[in-house]
């Protein structure tokens, strides 16, 4: 039996992938540009908000991220809200909040 890996965010949302890697060369945030076409959709946030489209792209923490933690926010050139969990370098988590649905 083979496991199937979680989809790539470029595949399931190319849109988002693309806006995603714009934003963050506009941020300055080389390093982080260059994880967006290997990340995956390992799990959706799961907090039943409407407004919310967030998913993991690592495994979820128990409890807080802790050292080396820090939030990227972003400027989408769309409606709403891009901010990025990253920890030592690495995008854990994409929160999409008050937008569109994503594509």
């Amino acid at each position: 039996m083979t496991l199937e890996e979680p989809p790539l965010v470029v595949d399931r949302w190319p849109r988002l992938a693309a806006e995603l890697a714009t934003a963050l060369r506009e941020a300055d945030e080389g390093d982080l540009v260059d994880q967006v076409d290997s990340l995956r959709v390992l799990q959706e946030c799961g907090c039943g908000d409407g407004f919310c489209q967030s998913f993991y792209t690592q495994p979820p923490p128990a409890g807080a991220y802790g050292p080396g933690h820090r939030n990227v926010g972003l400027s989408p050139h769309r409606a709403g809200m891009l901010i990025l969990d990253v920890v030592d370098n690495m995008i854990m988590f994409v929160e999409v909040i008050d937008r569109p649905p994503i594509d």
